[in-house]
């Protein structure tokens, strides 16, 4: 969590250069903590307005990356077909 801690420093406007750009290059896990992260200090209502603003939006962001991480992921996860005598093979699962 420091790493999200420290990327979260910046949320009074003046990290407005952590862009999109570096949302899509996260990893889920590094995506969720640093959601969390914003999730607790808007509860905490430890963040003035205009901060709590822009970490709304940076959160919004990292959501819909965690959410399209999650829907890749699910798309590579195969089903094993199974037959009388075991494993037959593998088949795409069913996204959707």
């Amino acid at each position: 969590m420091a790493r999200a801690d420290s990327k979260r420093a910046n949320a009074d406007g003046k990290g407005e250069s952590r862009d999109d750009r570096d949302i899509t290059t996260m990893s889920f896990e590094d995506a969720l903590a640093e959601l969390e992260t914003i999730v607790n200090e808007l509860e905490d209502g430890r963040i003035k307005l205009d901060a709590a603003i822009s970490a709304y939006e940076r959160g919004a962001r990292l959501k819909a990356h965690c959410e399209k991480k999650l829907s890749e992921a699910k798309a590579k996860v195969e089903k094993i077909s199974l037959g009388p005598s075991g494993p037959e093979g593998v088949e795409p699962a069913d996204v959707g």
